[in-house]
């Protein structure tokens, strides 16, 4: 009897918010994963530690490989050597503000990262499906609210211009050389996982300090900025549902509600008994050269297409994000975070 064979799936960006989450979704459907991590000084393999910590003691289904997007050859020669059937390439600069000091960077990256990636897959002749991780922030000040799939785009920073440079560049691989290849235009979603300097995890992590008397004061920028916010674990969900459609396409992937900086605020210092207005002050920097006001995102298509639909909401978002922030912080306390000495290979 020959036993079906496991999928195989190749992540870029693995070791960030999406990718772990991914990386754990893949893996308890019976794939063997391979992700791609930048060669550090450091070790930067936190979130996957997280997902797997005993993963040497398990059957050996995830893999980690150095590689860059910055260079075209260690991506062939991967794509040659593990022949993934799906690749999801969420490896990205992906911090808005952080691209308009390094806008060059963020292209290089962002933008023509995806376009050797793409031509890796040309290269090499794998039979492959392709997910590109695109983003609202290509909306910009959109012309419409809500953003749906034929939402005209204007993007309003470094971040979003390469966003869309790699949107349509997926899109022209796709009609011009026949590659499965799906955009997610996914809106900002956060979980505990969601990196230290985003505004949702800074906000969460700032309550559990105040609330434990170790921060003073929260220093955050427009705070009228509204933002449609899910949950990360649920839209990697998405991700994947897009893989295993007959014919690849585009799909916005959001909850449809949005809330103010404001609102994110106030809902995580009122969760412990904290009024927001005696801690957060406004700070200038935090402030974007071009300011996105409203972000929105119709998902019924996605709804339609392959039944996907937000299940967790702002609330239940900020209170999650507090209580594992405030357990974090009460592990450091009691020193029982320990400074990682090790990472899968």
């Amino acid at each position: 009897m020959n036993l079906p064979m496991k999928k195989t799936a190749l992540i870029t960006g693995i070791t960030g918010q999406d990718g772990s989450y991914l990386a754990e979704l893949l893996l308890n459907k019976g794939y063997v994963v391979h992700g791609i991590k930048r060669r550090s000084s450091s070790f930067n393999t936190s979130r996957i530690d997280d997902v797997l910590p005993d993963w040497h003691e398990r059957e050996a289904r995830l893999f980690l490989h150095f590689a860059d997007l910055s260079d075209s050859t260690s991506l062939v020669r991967l794509l040659y050597r593990l022949q993934p059937d799906e690749i999801y390439h969420l490896g990205a600069q992906s911090h808005v503000l952080v691209s308009f000091e390094i806008p060059e960077y963020t292209g290089d990256i962002t933008a023509l990262g995806t376009v050797r990636l793409l031509e890796a897959i040309r290269e090499s002749g794998i039979k492959t499906k392709f997910y590109q991780a695109s983003s609202s922030e290509m909306f910009g000040r959109a012309s419409e609210t809500p953003q749906r799939e034929t939402t005209p785009f204007r993007p309003c920073s470094p971040y979003g211009c390469s966003k869309l440079y790699a949107y349509w560049t997926t899109i022209n691989y796709r009609e011009g050389y026949g590659l499965f290849a799906c955009n997610g235009v996914l809106f900002n979603h956060e979980s505990p996982r969601r990196g230290e300097t985003f505004v949702s995890r800074k906000i969460t992590r700032a309550v559990a300090k105040i609330r434990a008397g170790l921060q003073h004061r929260l220093y955050l920028g427009n705070l009228d900025a509204k933002r449609d916010w899910g949950y990360a674990p649920e839209y990697v969900d998405a991700m994947w549902r897009m893989l295993q459609l007959d014919e690849p396409d585009d799909f916005v992937v959001a909850t449809g509600e949005t809330h103010t900086v404001r609102e994110f605020a106030q809902t995580a210092f009122d969760y412990v008994g904290l009024d927001w207005e005696k801690y957060v002050e406004i700070d200038p920097k935090y402030f974007r050269p071009n300011e996105v006001d409203v972000l929105q995102g119709d998902a019924s298509k996605a709804e339609r297409m392959f039944g996907w639909r937000p299940g967790v909401r702002l609330n239940e978002l900020v209170k999650l994000m507090v209580d594992a922030d405030t357990k974090l912080l009460a592990n450091q306390i009691d020193g029982r975070v320990e400074r990682q000495t090790s990472s899968p290979q």
